[in-house]
């Protein structure tokens, strides 16, 4: 999962107002249900000294509807000067909660949208297809589609007929089919290059669907998923292909996760490029090295091994260490601060366009709860290799 929508907070300096709510509505007129729930917060956050003007700010902001149906959540992280992250989460949290201090809730925010999924669905017939892009959260967006249409109007091949005219007008068919599916695919491939979705969910007429596959080029063609059951016409079991999505969905969810962990433990395996153990995956942090932080799920709770543990920063997401001294001995004095380490983590994590992938906590072996998969290695990069005897594991570290 890409962290760039916390990019607002890099270089900004605290404290921080950090939001985390349920904007359920129960039914488009329920602004009081979202505001009373704003309410308990805010008192809250009064009683931890957070400005009056910033909680005006916050509840201008979570007053205005999401236009999202169903149940979902929002994160708001404020600074002094007003909102700078405002994003709807696709599940309501386990509870409202409402911290200030002097640093956001990172973590907790990269947890909550790590379930989004960016894709394109795509409905298509013979005469064009309308395009339903998700939102932030991975939801479709509510009444808004893009339609492409065809401009051959030869639809239908005719059922009876004798000699060359049935044949022309078999021929004229298949061929407005084919040019209809290739104006469509011509829209979809510059709008990937433009919007770059994770994943394409292709359903509609059965003819159709495998002809707009075929035309699409390689890139769209790699990210397509064929998803019966969908339609442009109405009267379709729109529950039955909405579980179709929703299973599809979590598949790509499951298989993305995957995806990374497998790159981990390969590289792992081999003593590649990645690392574990904290003061190793800050090292190659500041770097820069960093394509994916990964962290056991468990980080954010007292049983992490990193629960307790603290970092020093610099003004720069790059500059980090575990100590102070360490931290003076790149240059760095003025601005240092202490922060807890996965805050620290995240933090020089976004500052390099690292990814963050939460692992079920057993799934990978991961020493302090954290590892990272490095963009490129060198000779002072750290080279490790794990040893499990029974359940003990023994780290074997190797710096060339």
């Amino acid at each position: 999962m890409k962290l760039d929508w916390l990019k607002p907070l890099l270089n900004r300096t605290g404290p921080f107002t950090t939001v985390y709510i349920d904007s359920t509505r129960s039914d488009p007129s329920g602004e009081t249900e979202v505001l009373d729930r704003w309410k308990g917060l805010r008192r809250d956050l009064e009683r931890q000294g957070a400005p009056a003007r910033v909680l005006e700010d916050i509840e201008d902001v979570v007053g205005r509807p999401t236009r999202v149906a169903g149940p979902h959540g929002r994160v708001l992280i404020a600074d002094a000067e007003g909102v700078r992250v405002d994003r709807v989460l696709a599940d309501p949290p386990d509870r409202n909660a409402a911290t200030y201090g002097p640093v956001p809730a990172l973590l907790e925010a990269a947890r909550a949208a790590d379930e989004a999924v960016t894709y394109l669905l795509v409905e298509t017939d013979r005469q064009g297809a309308d395009l339903h892009w998700s939102d932030s959260t991975g939801r479709l967006e509510a009444g808004d589609h893009e339609v492409v249409q065809g401009d051959h109007d030869v639809l239908r091949k005719v059922r009876s007929g004798d000699g060359l005219r049935h044949d022309r007008e078999q021929n004229r068919a298949e061929d407005s089919w084919e040019r209809n599916a290739e104006i469509v695919a011509a829209d979809i491939d510059r709008q990937v290059v433009e919007r770059c979705p994770e994943l394409i969910i292709l359903t509609g007429d059965v003819r159709e669907v495998p002809l707009l596959h075929e035309k699409l080029g390689q890139r769209a063609k790699e990210l397509v998923i064929e998803v019966p059951g969908g339609s442009r016409a109405q009267g379709i079991k729109q529950d039955v292909f909405q579980e179709r999505v929703n299973a599809t969905l979590e598949a790509f969810r499951a298989r993305r996760r995957e995806g990374v962990l497998d790159h981990f433990r390969q590289e792992q395996g081999r003593g590649g490029a990645a690392v574990t153990q904290l003061d190793d995956v800050v090292d190659v942090l500041r770097r820069g090295q960093v394509l994916d932080l990964v962290m056991h799920e468990s980080v954010t709770t007292a049983a992490s091994p990193l629960a307790d543990r603290m970092a020093w920063v610099g003004p720069d997401p790059l500059q980090i260490a575990l100590t102070r001294g360490e931290l003076v001995a790149m240059g760095v004095d003025e601005g240092a601060r202490e922060l807890r380490a996965d805050i620290a983590l995240v933090r020089a994590a976004l500052g390099q366009d690292a990814g963050l992938t939460f692992a079920v906590d057993g799934s990978v072996d991961l020493i302090d709860g954290i590892g990272a998969i490095l963009r490129w290695t060198d000779s002072s990069t750290p080279s490790e290799s794990l040893q499990s005897q029974s359940r003990d594991t023994e780290r074997l570290r190797d710096v060339g």
